[in-house]
């Protein structure tokens, strides 16, 4: 496969956001924070009016796209900045771009995007391609 800086990385799309994955996910992640999974709790704090998704939980949607993206390879190196939450229900597209290829490895510039609200999370990665 031949992959070119500029090239923007087929989206990873979330129709929407489970919130019966999140009560999965609080028992895989040993997370009993009650904004996971009960939204009264959530609407007490302020913080809207749904339960709102486990941040790992977002990552894993980016680190699925950069997977599809480059197929046999390994995430080298990546680092995220969470800017919002995103809810039960919530239309989720995580997206990037190819910003640099250095023989094997490519970085990539990426976002995880809720519809209607905007950027949620955005970061870099560094691709290691398998040969």
């Amino acid at each position: 496969m031949s992959y070119t800086v500029g090239d923007a990385l087929p989206p990873f799309k979330i129709p929407s956001v489970s919130p019966e994955a999140m009560k999965d996910w609080a028992v895989f992640l040993a997370d009993p924070n009650p904004i996971h999974l009960d939204v009264e709790v959530v609407k007490a704090k302020g913080l809207g009016d749904k339960v709102i998704n486990q941040g790992p939980i977002n990552v894993a949607y980016m680190m699925n796209m950069l997977m599809a993206a480059f197929p046999g390879a390994t995430i080298e190196a990546m680092d995220s900045r969470f800017l919002d939450n995103v809810y039960a229900g919530d239309k989720v597209i995580a997206s990037g771009r190819i910003v640099a290829i250095d023989g094997a490895r490519i970085d990539c510039e990426f976002s995880l995007d809720v519809e209607g609200r905007g950027t949620v999370n955005s970061g870099a990665a560094t691709i290691r391609l398998a040969h």
